[in-house]
């Protein structure tokens, strides 16, 4: 079971494993319908001006970065990571017009549950004066 790191309370602690938990079967169910390409999924593919063929790819990539920013050791790593995917996302969606809500959201609950819960990541960006 994981042990807060010091400086860090428990309840900000759970708060922010809590928070890095929930986006993750969602980002994994992205992830996996790209590697099983079912008619809904290539559908989605031609709607955004993607070719089907770099949904394997893709899926490989997303699973990835959602293996490492699950990975407490990486988890850093793991969040740069799929906030540079969600980038490309938002990219996708903002180029053929759509909205891109949950797209600019799921990386802001990523660093909002990693900021919670380790205190390096609170040293590096502080959000109130010491």
């Amino acid at each position: 079971m994981p042990q807060p790191l010091p400086g860090v309370s428990k309840s900000a602690f759970w708060s922010g494993w809590i928070l890095c938990i929930l986006p993750a079967p969602l980002l994994l169910f992205s992830a996996f319908s790209k590697f099983q390409m079912s008619p809904d999924t290539a559908k989605g593919f031609e709607h955004l001006g993607w070719p089907t063929r770099v949904a394997t790819p893709l899926g490989i990539v997303e699973a990835a970065c959602v293996v490492l920013y699950l990975i407490p050791q990486t988890a850093v790593l793991g969040t740069i990571l799929l906030t540079g995917y969600m980038g490309g996302a938002i990219a996708t969606h903002v180029r053929i017009g759509e909205p891109f809500i949950v797209q600019a959201a799921l990386p802001i609950v990523v660093w909002l549950g990693l900021y919670l819960r380790d205190p390096r990541l609170r040293a590096l960006i502080p959000l109130r004066r010491p």
